[in-house]
């Protein structure tokens, strides 16, 4: 029987709004590269100015996270499962106000092609992209919240796709440079591009974490991770 049971039930009270906190991160910044995403895609330089406001809202988010967990560290003493969780949690929003920082970056590839006229193909190629990386970044959370390694397993895998797509991106744009407003063009969809590689390599990293949070074993440098 815990001898003091209201001191347990705080420290579980802390744990959930640490974890509360991330999930609200990771809402903000999938909203994000979501919309920096669209301001690309759309020609909407309105949207793209929106992008890069929000980022200091995710950067200050970063902030309070890392104090509360250290605050929480420094008090409670955590130890095996307990202290995997914070530093798990603390690790997971460096890696989301990274694509916060990735996504402003997006977002102002944005606003220096709003100007050109909008191209035949849509941006077929980075919207699949973006979709990609989108989606490992909400699988990546999913799995965070769920605490499911299997899926956290399969975001990591995911993660050659969207190196997969870059490279075509670089292939295709970078040998279709045929006038002024093509080059321009096409370097910076492949800066996004490679913004969009990032954000997929930050979600692959949260992943691990899940696996390191769940099963205690570091997979940052083990080869079967991206498999």
């Amino acid at each position: 029987m815990n001898p003091h049971p209201h001191i347990s039930e705080q420290f579980d009270s802390e744990l959930d709004q640490a974890r509360n906190l991330l999930m609200e991160m990771g809402g903000m910044v999938e909203q994000q590269l979501h919309a920096a995403c669209q301001a690309l895609t759309n020609h909407d330089a309105e949207l793209a100015e929106n992008v890069k406001e929000s980022d200091m809202k995710v950067n200050q988010l970063e902030i309070d996270l890392d104090e509360l967990c250290i605050q929480i560290i420094a008090r409670r003493q955590p130890a095996a499962t307990d202290l995997r969780t914070l530093i798990s949690i603390m690790k997971a929003s460096t890696d989301l106000e990274r694509i916060g920082d990735e996504s402003e970056r997006i977002a102002k590839m944005a606003l220096a092609i709003v100007h050109l006229e909008y191209p035949r193909d849509q941006y077929n190629d980075i919207r699949k992209l973006g979709e990609l990386a989108a989606a490992m970044v909400s699988g990546a959370l999913d799995a965070f919240a769920r605490l499911d390694a299997e899926r956290a397993m399969n975001i990591i895998r995911a993660d050659n796709e969207v190196d997969d797509g870059y490279d075509a991106i670089v292939r295709e744009r970078g040998s279709n440079m045929t006038d002024p407003e093509n080059i321009e063009r096409a370097l910076h969809v492949i800066w996004a591009a490679r913004a969009l590689e990032r954000i997929g390599d930050h979600a692959k990293n949260i992943s691990e974490y899940v696996v390191f949070l769940v099963q205690g074993k570091d997979i940052r440098h083990d080869n079967m991770g991206s498999q």
